[in-house]
């Protein structure tokens, strides 16, 4: 079953590639071959035929990967900060377990609603929000996003959010939602200002993000963290915002929007003299480059929505809905 929030219903080129593009779409319709000029044309991102082909295509090629633990099966059908984490966490269970993934449960969504933006230019994207059967009560935000009618689309970001967290989208009398410019002024902090501003967050504070789990708790649990005896942690924090880790931002109907983006975070646990560091897992060790002796670097990927005002409104903070980050490498010393 699926609900649509539209009347009508990238191959990632390898995956440390950044696509930036802007091509013309070649548009095939019933009177014969009309050019669309992609970059111009403010044209509905796709269908909900398509969109629910591709949450299909998408669901059935994760399913494969995760059974088989074989990041190849699902590698064109997704980009971003999810091909990262997906990556990573199918190389690490390959490693342990080279003849699969024998607690597979395959993923199965429903209830799917789609929010399409109609927009000029490249990227064309949507929203897709189902229920799964993983996750408890939690809606699964899916964005698909794809650079050229070519390619399929493929998830750039991947989010779990409670239900009852989700605005109402800005809709056009035909349905279709709005992009936001990620330079847009008319929000307290303009998209592609997000993902640095919350990596300064979570350096030093601040009120530009409310409290919340993925926030100020967080923050709380690394302080604690980092002042735990005979063991000293060190976080560096770094904003992700070119070609696929770009922010994605849909209008929202009190004139704010919901905004994807990224960011990249390190962990260095340094024992102290005459100490060891703990002895990692199984998996941090399948993604580990040298000998842990003094001292473990882990680098994470981590993928959030975050409501963002409009400009003057309330409080003005940014409220972070959802997190989910993935250990992407190690690096002992």
């Amino acid at each position: 079953m699926t609900r649509d929030r539209s009347p009508h219903g990238h191959r990632r080129r390898g995956r440390k590639a950044l696509i930036a593009a802007s091509l013309t779409a070649l548009s095939l319709t019933a009177s014969g071959c009309v050019v669309v000029h992609g970059e111009r044309e403010v044209l509905p991102a796709t269908s909900k035929a398509e969109a629910a082909k591709a949450l299909e295509k998408f669901t059935d090629a994760y399913n494969a990967a995760d059974k088989a633990f074989d990041s190849s099966l699902d590698a064109d059908y997704i980009t971003g900060a999810l091909a990262d984490i997906d990556e990573a966490r199918l190389t690490a269970g390959h490693a342990n377990s080279p003849g699969g993934n024998s607690g597979h449960q395959p993923l199965k969504l429903s209830d799917a609603e789609f929010t399409i933006p109609k927009k000029a230019g490249w990227p064309r994207w949507f929203v897709a929000d189902t229920a799964a059967n993983k996750g408890g009560s939690a809606r699964w935000l899916f964005v698909f996003t794809r650079s050229d009618l070519s390619e399929p689309f493929q998830v750039a970001y991947l989010t779990l959010v409670a239900p009852d967290s989700l605005p109402e989208f800005e809709l056009d009398e035909d349905g279709w939602a709005e992009a936001v410019p990620t330079g847009s002024a008319d929000l307290s902090v303009p998209p592609r200002e997000l993902s640095e501003q919350y990596a300064t967050y979570l350096k030093s504070g601040g009120s530009t993000f409310a409290d919340g789990v993925h926030t100020s708790d967080w923050r709380a649990t690394r302080t604690r963290q980092a002042s735990k005896p005979g063991l000293a942690r060190q976080y560096i924090d770094e904003p992700l915002t070119s070609g696929d880790y770009a922010p994605l931002a849909l209008r929202t109907a009190d004139g704010g929007a919901l905004v994807f983006f990224t960011t990249r975070h390190f962990e260095k646990q340094t024992a102290a003299a005459g100490a060891s560091v703990p002895a990692p897992g199984k998996d941090v060790q399948s993604l580990t480059k040298g000998e842990v002796k003094q001292s473990l670097t882990l680098e994470f990927v981590s993928n959030e929505v975050a409501l963002d005002p409009k400009r003057g409104s309330g409080n003005g903070q940014v409220s972070l809905l959802g997190r989910i980050q993935g250990l992407t490498a190690a690096q002992g010393d």
